[in-house]
């Protein structure tokens, strides 16, 4: 991993990577992660628990130290992930640096660098979009917002306001994470008590090894889910599913 070495410490990383996006709207896609340590969740199927640790190793890094990283390596989709992100110090100026960066191989449907803040549902995400729109970044930072269904154990621990307010765009996603079918009808009261497919994508995922994709389609042709659409983490068909850095 590339980091820098500036003494003053802000935000704590785990890891800094280039890989293909596995799952959300730029699925397929390369892209720069960023991985921070710590989460106020402990859902029962994290694949990413180690890095929730509160002795996880990890790197303490200034915001134009990661921004400077992400600069380096030149790919234009960055995915600001845990843990959970926006409980990083100074995560909004990070977001502000890293698209003030320049991008050197630009093209129409890539003009610069485009962040993507993937968040657990359980912290309020009106200080990020307050921001992005003050700074007119609506184009370049979108959201990707979990709902925790039964299965996750951590339901209760959802902020509504981040599914009822104003603070979803076209461009934000919210990802349902399925282990079975009371996951599966659970999540469609939940799009329709806040519309969520009137405000933003909507994403089934299913949970690796715990229910079938097919049963995922099948349930979809049941209930008509227009605006809703199945998606497979790609990373963990491609590497070990337990691997890490990809």
């Amino acid at each position: 991993m590339e980091l820098a070495t500036e003494k003053s410490k802000k935000l704590e990383v785990i890891e800094i990577f280039k890989s293909i996006n596995g799952e959300g709207m730029r699925a397929g896609e390369l892209t720069t992660f960023v991985r921070f340590k710590g989460c106020n969740l402990k859902c029962s199927y994290c694949d990413t628990s180690w890095a929730n640790k509160k002795d996880a190793e990890c790197h303490e890094m200034t915001v134009k130290e990661i921004a400077n990283v992400i600069e380096k390596h030149q790919i234009a989709n960055v995915t600001l992930t845990g843990g959970e992100p926006l409980l990083q110090k100074d995560i909004t100026e990070l977001v502000g640096e890293i698209t003030k960066k320049k991008l050197k191989n630009k093209s129409f449907q890539v003009p610069g660098f485009r962040v993507e803040i993937e968040t657990n549902g359980a912290v309020s995400i009106a200080e990020i979009d307050a921001y992005r729109k003050r700074k007119g970044l609506n184009e370049q930072v979108r959201l990707t917002l979990d709902y925790k269904l039964p299965s996750s154990g951590m339901e209760d621990k959802m902020i509504s306001d981040n599914f009822d307010r104003g603070n979803l765009t076209k461009r934000d996603s919210v990802k349902f994470v399925c282990s079975d079918r009371a996951d599966l009808e659970r999540a469609v009261e939940v799009i329709k008590r806040y519309r969520l497919t009137d405000k933003c994508y909507v994403i089934f995922s299913p949970v690796y090894g715990k229910i079938d994709p097919k049963e995922i389609v099948e349930f979809m042709k049941e209930h008509k889910l227009n605006g809703v659409r199945i998606q497979l983490q790609l990373h963990k068909f491609i590497w070990d599913p337990d691997e890490r850095g990809v």
